[in-house]
């Protein structure tokens, strides 16, 4: 599971590597794919359609969700807390439903294909992912209440493993604990992709970069997140519901049922699956805001029809480097929920 991710993408064609990228953050894996099929498009230049541009921020704003839920979830069980986290976890098993309806896997999803989804969203999918939106906020609400002011969460997580800016900066950290210690950066709001450019939200900043601050941004990242998916869900309505995917026969796999029936169907599959297609001699790199800060792919292409160099920016891996120093003198129970509030995932630690 946590052996030599990038070497074996070396030595498989640009489709098959999306479940290796289910093994980094496994806790939010649809948008581990997401961001390695559109650092496979930049490298092709394809356009996608609006619409699976918003689809696709659905399902990376769910799966941001799901992530945010395990990780404060779990930083209130290391409190003390265990209610907080199985009442969440309820719903956290609806996002799963939702990836399972759309894609039929649930933890590691290999959601979507480069060019955009296998399949179309059903009415199921969408009637389920509105039903997330009316019954998770209240949830959230609870949740918060639980914690946000609760004396001894506040005493044992306020002025922990408290992190400067200045700090943060120089060992590389990104997202929700960067956000935590005043620096507001997120790469939806810095060089948007996906679309991002055409929806409203905040970027959640906290002031003492310390436990505390970070649980706060998380917990209002999930509400920023809800409200972008209500705002995609109003987009889709105004585009064609029959898209799912870019025009680009010479890279997206065709339906089976068409490589059944119909020559050229077939001639597409058997090229893309033998890697047949000259792809461009190039470097790319493209980054997508992942639950737990930048993810990045730099991919070096010499037109065959696997990566010739790929390298994942993985931001548990960037993040957990100031673990040691941050939790030098400190308690160790302190560094127990110091561990929790970094949301450290072991697949992104060993890749």
């Amino acid at each position: 599971m946590h052996r030599a991710f990038e070497k074996i993408a070396e030595h498989r064609p640009f489709y098959q590597i999306t479940p290796l990228t289910d093994r980094l953050n496994y806790c939010s894996s649809p948008i581990n794919n997401m961001g390695w099929h559109m650092t496979v498009e930049k490298l092709l230049d394809i356009q996608m359609p609006k619409r699976v541009d918003y689809m696709r921020v659905i399902i990376m704003e769910l799966a941001r969700i799901a992530d945010h839920i395990i990780c404060n979830g779990v930083l209130g069980v290391d409190t003390g807390a265990f209610t907080g986290f199985l009442y969440m976890m309820e719903h956290r098993e609806e996002i799963y439903e939702i990836y399972e309806e759309i894609c039929g896997s649930r933890l590691t999803t290999n959601i979507g294909r480069i060019g955009g989804f296998e399949r179309n969203f059903n009415h199921i999918a969408f009637a389920k992912i509105k039903r997330f939106l009316v019954r998770f906020p209240v949830v959230l609400r609870e949740f918060e209440a639980l914690f946000n002011r609760n004396r001894i969460f506040v005493d044992r997580t306020k002025d922990v493993a408290a992190v400067t800016a200045a700090d943060a900066l120089s060992y590389s950290w990104s997202g929700p604990i960067l956000r935590a210690t005043g620096v507001d950066y997120d790469v939806r709001a810095m060089e948007p992709y996906s679309s991002y450019e055409d929806f409203d939200f905040e970027v959640p900043v906290g002031e003492n970069g310390d436990v505390y601050s970070r649980f706060l941004v998380r917990n209002e990242e999930m509400w920023q997140s809800l409200r972008i998916i209500e705002q995609a869900l109003a987009k889709i309505e105004k585009e064609p519901t029959d898209i799912f995917h870019a025009d680009v026969p010479a890279f997206y796999l065709p339906p089976k049922e068409e490589v059944y029936n119909n020559m050229e169907a077939l001639i597409y599959h058997f090229k893309i699956v033998m890697g047949e297609v000259d792809t461009p001699n190039a470097e790319v790199y493209h980054a997508v805001e992942g639950a737990n800060g930048e993810l990045g792919f730099y991919l070096i292409n010499d037109g065959g029809r696997s990566p010739y160099r790929l390298h994942f920016r993985r931001p548990s891996f960037i993040n957990y480097q100031m673990y040691a120093p941050m939790s030098k003198g400190m308690l160790l129970s302190d560094a127990i929920i110091n561990m929790s509030s970094l949301n450290v995932i072991a697949g992104e630690l060993d890749a």
